[in-house]
């Protein structure tokens, strides 16, 4: 029982860490923060008006933004553990009597909290500019934990990144990747619309059940095989980041 506590301490330590580290990084915290309401206001009012996806287009957006946002804020995870790496941060960290997987939850624990932060805002300015979801107490609860599922398993795919990179500038690219795979999918637009190669490719990669089940549970449409999609690729994401993460973490001790 006393080990557990001691666990969690040491956890909670490196969360409390990594989160202080994000605010004081004021260019990352405003990215952060303005990135998605810039992104969302951006295609609500100079794309939206061009786009029929047979609804309200703030209504059909917000929860692609939602998902881009999330994703490119995990992807950043990359970034600290490779400055942590580089600086010998980690090694000093090794060398005291700490849960050693200690280092590596503080980080992925505070890219959760952090995008728990940034898709508040998205949903509050959504709201503001017109965005009237109907889900109840239990959609919204499901929806957050699919969210959730996404961005523990991005967050723990970026620590592989942070471990392998050779500094936080090449670790950064993994946040164009992510950044950019959403507007593949039905994000921004049905995939319907889509020539058929690119309509196939967007059909099936990961992104878009992600994508259509937190839009179906905001908006009270047809999931379908959406939530099952995103539960088996993020599930599968999680389970083999974590333990390539942890094989990487240890290889390197």
């Amino acid at each position: 029982m006393m080990t557990m506590l001691y666990a969690l301490s040491d956890a909670a330590t490196m969360v409390g860490r990594n989160l202080r580290h994000a605010r004081r990084a004021l260019d990352s915290l405003l990215i952060g923060v303005l990135l998605p309401v810039f992104i969302l206001l951006l295609f609500v009012y100079v794309f939206g008006g061009a786009m029929n996806t047979g609804t309200g287009y703030v209504t059909y957006v917000v929860p692609g933004i939602v998902v881009l946002c999330a994703g490119y804020g995990a992807a950043g995870t990359a970034v600290g553990v490779a400055a942590d790496r580089v600086t010998g941060i980690i090694d000093r960290f090794r060398s005291l009597p700490i849960l050693r997987s200690a280092v590596l939850i503080g980080h992925v624990t505070a890219s959760v909290v952090r995008n728990l932060a940034s898709t508040l805002l998205v949903l509050g300015v959504g709201y503001l500019i017109g965005f009237r979801p109907v889900a109840g107490p239990l959609d919204w609860l499901v929806g957050f934990g699919v969210l959730a599922l996404y961005v523990l398993a991005l967050s723990w795919l970026s620590v592989c990144f942070g471990l392998i990179a050779s500094s936080p500038e090449s670790a950064s690219a993994f946040s164009f990747f992510v950044l950019f795979l959403p507007y593949l999918s039905s994000a921004f637009v049905p995939v319907e619309t889509m020539p058929p190669a690119l309509r196939a490719f967007a059909e099936h990669q990961p992104m878009t059940p992600v994508i259509e089940t937190l839009r179906g549970l905001m908006t009270g449409t047809p999931i379908g095989n959406s939530a099952w999609l995103a539960l088996a690729w993020f599930g599968g994401l999680l389970a083999v980041s974590y333990a390539v993460a942890t094989y990487l973490f240890n290889r390197r001790a």
